[in-house]
């Protein structure tokens, strides 16, 4: 269980850099806690406390935060993202949107002025799970994600918006929508696992986000995903989003690990995990699969305990350990070809200044933008920036 195995690196696109995108999380939709299951008031998805999270992260030296989206509880998240812009020195904010929730014109629009806002330093997180009150095949949804997709870069890289397509027929001015970001506008990150999302994110994303599992499946995945991309001429970044709880010692770090779980009623967890949108999704279930082939102590791999899955859907383990070991299960992802890291920890405010000061001053952080070149050296020739009033 507790393999030392090595992998050899799959390319990606940002192979010949050797840093890394470490980010945190903003839990926009009811994600903070102080113990896995109890829901305590001094921990709801507010304005107060997700942007006292983002303001503390951005500070600590994180590059970037993913803000997740939720019908059923939490924050709006292109509101949220909007309000924190301006309140951040250098961090980059990964907005995730549910493809077809918005126009597609308007979201460019939305994207673009958040760009500005951010001068060039917005991500973009691409969902395609089913919108709220609605019940569609994979097949429509990917389909409908890749179309949004198609106008969104032909917004920000042409002249006019001019698509017939099986949801949307545009033809459309496009400067108004243009971004911050130059050379293709921002990123795109992309977590799936369906067939039908796996192409998605080869022939159009930019970073393919995975949940924690053990290292040989990370890699098989990062290893379909590299054909998958080589097979339209393309590479792409690969990252992982896993929660974590660092202390001076491995005996601190465990006793966390229990802690978080000893207020926990396991019908109370059940009923958390299944009101989430991606309940019953392909990556969920792998979640679910690994937390089963784990030991009773939830660890199914060194130092990658599964049991804070049991009160959350969607990323469902925790790297565990103290600063040498974490630092050591990262470099070995890194060794993979993992570029980017989303980590996060229950409370995060106290669980991201424990990582910023055991971990992060030892790992060379990056921004993914930067690194491809999105972000032009002086303001851009936008109408949003320094181009010509429309």
């Amino acid at each position: 269980m507790h393999s030392k195995k090595t992998f050899p690196p799959v390319n990606c696109t940002s192979s010949a850099t050797t840093g890394a995108e470490v980010s945190w999380f903003a839990p926009l939709c009811n994600g903070d806690d102080a113990f896995l299951g109890e829901r305590h008031t001094d921990y709801k998805s507010n304005w107060d406390n997700t942007s006292e999270i983002g303001r503390t992260a951005d500070r600590l030296g994180f590059r970037n935060m993913l803000c997740p989206s939720s019908y059923q509880v939490g924050q709006d998240t292109l509101n949220f993202a909007a309000a924190l812009a301006p309140q951040l020195q250098q961090m980059n904010l990964l907005t995730a949107i549910r493809c077809g929730e918005v126009h597609p014109p308007m979201l460019a629009r939305a994207l673009s002025t958040l760009d500005h806002i951010l001068n060039g330093r917005l991500t973009v997180n691409i969902i395609s799970s089913d919108l709220p009150g609605l019940k569609e095949s994979s097949k429509t949804r990917y389909a409908r994600s890749k179309e949004v997709i198609e106008i969104l870069k032909q917004a920000w890289t042409q002249d006019q918006i001019d698509y017939q397509g099986d949801f949307y027929q545009l033809q459309l001015d496009s400067r108004p929508v243009k971004p911050y970001q130059q050379n293709g506008g921002p990123l795109l990150y992309f977590g799936g696992y369906s067939p039908p999302g796996l192409e998605l994110c080869a022939q159009h994303c930019d970073v393919y986000l995975m949940w924690p599992e053990t290292q040989d499946k990370i890699h098989g995945l990062m290893e379909t995903m590299a054909r998958k991309a080589a097979a339209y001429g393309r590479t792409v970044d690969f990252g992982l989003r896993v929660h974590v709880i660092v202390r001076e010692t491995e005996q601190e770090a465990k006793a966390y690990a229990e802690k978080l779980l000893s207020k926990l009623d396991l019908d109370k967890g059940t009923e958390i995990r299944d009101r989430a949108q991606d309940a019953k999704s392909m990556g969920v279930a792998r979640q679910t699969e690994m937390r089963n082939q784990a030991g009773e102590d939830f660890y199914v791999e060194s130092h990658l305990w599964t049991g804070i899955g049991l009160a959350r859907s969607g990323c469902g383990a925790a790297l565990v350990g103290n600063p040498e070991q974490i630092l050591a299960k990262i470099r070995a992802y890194q060794d993979m070809g993992i570029r980017s890291f989303i980590f996060s920890g229950y409370p995060h405010l106290q669980e991201a200044a424990y990582f910023a000061r055991l971990v992060l001053p030892h790992l060379e952080t990056i921004s993914l933008p930067e690194v491809h070149r999105r972000i032009p050296s002086s303001p851009p020739k936008t109408p949003l920036a320094n181009g010509t009033r429309i």
